[in-house]
């Protein structure tokens, strides 16, 4: 191609600078329909909220929970032996609350396998939404705790 444009030149008698050619426009073929692929989102923000609300209602019974066994242990209640460290209990139900989440997640994911998942994905919320109320019930319940009714020492030699 070199030569074929340097003899052009020549015989022109030209010296300006070689024009490089011109491609011709292609005609492209007509592309394929697209076909837009929603992805169904399972950490959306209902997800969220139901779930931070579980977690809310767990956090409000442990931790009153643990608080009456504080209690109870320092006002030297028989029935109370000893009170599980901070440590054990926030490992033993971060553990508890992860399982939970892990399971509304797999119940809200899609699953192709699965006869039947289109209603399962649809009740992902039942088991938060039953335990929320329970949860809260037995936190309040533990916040109005009330002290024996007779001094510790009188209540064990009953």
């Amino acid at each position: 191609m070199h030569s074929e444009v340097h003899s052009e030149i020549s015989e022109a008698g030209s010296t300006a600078a070689p024009t490089p050619p011109i491609a011709q426009p292609v005609a492209l073929p007509d592309a394929p329909p697209q076909t837009v692929k929603v992805k169904n989102k399972v950490i959306d923000k209902k997800f969220i909220a139901v779930m931070a609300t579980l977690g809310g209602a767990e956090s409000l019974r442990f931790t009153t929970h643990k608080l009456v066994l504080d209690h109870e242990l320092d006002a030297g209640a028989p029935w109370v032996a000893s009170v599980p460290p901070n440590e054990h209990l926030v490992t033993k139900y971060a553990g508890i609350y992860a399982a939970e989440l892990l399971v509304a997640y797999e119940l809200k994911k899609p699953h192709t396998w699965l006869p039947g998942d289109r209603i399962i994905r649809k009740l992902w919320w039942v088991y938060p939404a039953v335990m929320v109320p329970i949860h809260i019930k037995n936190g309040v319940r533990s916040i109005r705790t009330q002290p024996p009714s007779c001094p510790a020492s009188e209540c064990g030699s009953q």
